[in-house]
């Protein structure tokens, strides 16, 4: 005999197990990944509660918060019960997260080595599912005072205009750069484009006495310096 739909809900669960009720009592730290996104989409399909929908949602994407915020609508709804008003609750609430992680980092604004790079830009670039390329702007005391996307897509030297990234650099009073991208595929070892890029830009750079002071290659858990690598 088919367990009732009446089983799998929630409500039928004991007050003490409802992710709801367990938030309220025992705190949001008590909860699971699962449970978290449970309440956010608030009920499962016929088969499923909503934590078990969600618990396979996240085995789905390996357990892993960064990999599902890589989900787009139209995977999301291709588990049953997840509508477009529940994926996008989903894709939302992972980018509020990932945003809560960008402003924890805007004090850093001082670069003393590699890894205060790559904990800046790690919030904008770990979870893309496509190269950007980005150029971070820095004063005399190796402070940030600029940054901004260059290009998005796949990074060929072509798509470096060297004259306007200088332009903004001298309109910013910028004595210094850094480059960073990622590499979605999770390779680290920098392409010949990369360091065709990197040749191009700092060369145009010596002319106008500012330095390419590194470059960055951001992966979903690491990265890669030009400058601690000794290739810059």
């Amino acid at each position: 005999m088919k367990p009732s739909s009446k089983s799998f809900s929630i409500k039928n669960w004991s007050e003490s197990d409802r992710p709801r009720e367990k938030l309220i009592h025992k705190g949001k730290s008590s909860l699971s990944n699962a449970e978290l996104l449970a309440i956010l989409i608030g009920s499962g399909n016929r088969e499923e509660s909503a934590v078990e929908l969600c618990k396979r949602i996240l085995h789905t994407s390996e357990n892993s918060l960064q990999k599902l915020a890589k989900f787009n609508l139209s995977q999301l709804q291709d588990f049953k019960g997840i509508g477009e008003a529940k994926a996008i609750s989903i894709i939302a609430a992972l980018e509020l997260g990932s945003r809560r992680g960008a402003e924890s980092v805007q004090e850093l604004n001082k670069i003393s080595t590699s890894k205060d790079v790559f904990t800046i830009m790690h919030p904008f670039l770990g979870d893309l599912d496509h190269e950007q390329f980005w150029i971070l702007m820095l004063n005399n005391s190796n402070k940030i005072i600029y940054k901004y996307p260059l290009s998005k897509g796949g990074i060929t030297s072509t798509m470096v205009d060297t004259r306007l990234v200088y332009k903004s650099a001298l309109a910013h009073g910028s004595t210094a750069l850094i480059l960073v991208h990622n590499h979605p595929s999770g390779t680290l070892q920098p392409s010949q484009a990369d360091k065709t890029i990197t040749q191009k830009l700092k060369n145009a750079g010596d002319l106008l006495d500012i330095k390419i002071l590194d470059h960055i290659i951001v992966t979903e858990k690491t990265y890669f310096s030009f400058a601690d690598e000794g290739i810059l």
